[in-house]
């Protein structure tokens, strides 16, 4: 058994990661996944989250959402439809779009895929704006 992972975060537009890492954990459609060397092959759908991995003493964060994320053979392989850094993020920007989802739900009279679809906009800029809070940039 391997005593680290690698790890592989790809969107359509560009590969975030890759690193050999020591533990994972993944916001699973069922919850979170906490995954370490040795774990058992998996196949799972990703919902918007915070992804987190520890490399020694280090932890790491990404926003992923949407995709999925397979396990095999100590690789972790994240297939996201959006992934970013926290240091990628605006917070004003991510608060002003939290704001104007959340007054889209309020005053919602439409089409249940349209519901669906302002729900995916509000917890994507709400872990957005989590993960840019919680990961203050580096000097």
């Amino acid at each position: 058994m391997a005593d680290r992972i690698q790890l592989d975060v790809i969107t359509p537009e560009r590969s975030l990661l890759s690193e050999t890492v020591d533990f994972v954990s993944v916001p699973g459609l069922g919850g979170e996944l906490g995954i370490l060397p040795g774990h058992t092959p998996l196949i799972s759908q990703l919902q918007t989250g915070v992804l987190t991995y520890t490399q020694g003493a280090t932890t790491e964060h990404l926003l992923v959402s949407g995709g999925f994320v397979e396990v095999n053979n100590d690789r972790v392989s994240v297939l996201a439809d959006f992934a970013e850094r926290p240091e990628e993020i605006d917070p004003a920007s991510v608060r002003q779009a939290c704001e104007q989802a959340e007054r889209a739900l309020a005053t919602f009279a439409g089409e249940e895929a349209d519901f669906e679809r302002a729900c995916n906009e509000l917890a994507r800029a709400s872990a957005r704006l989590q993960l840019a809070e919680n990961n203050p940039p580096r000097s």
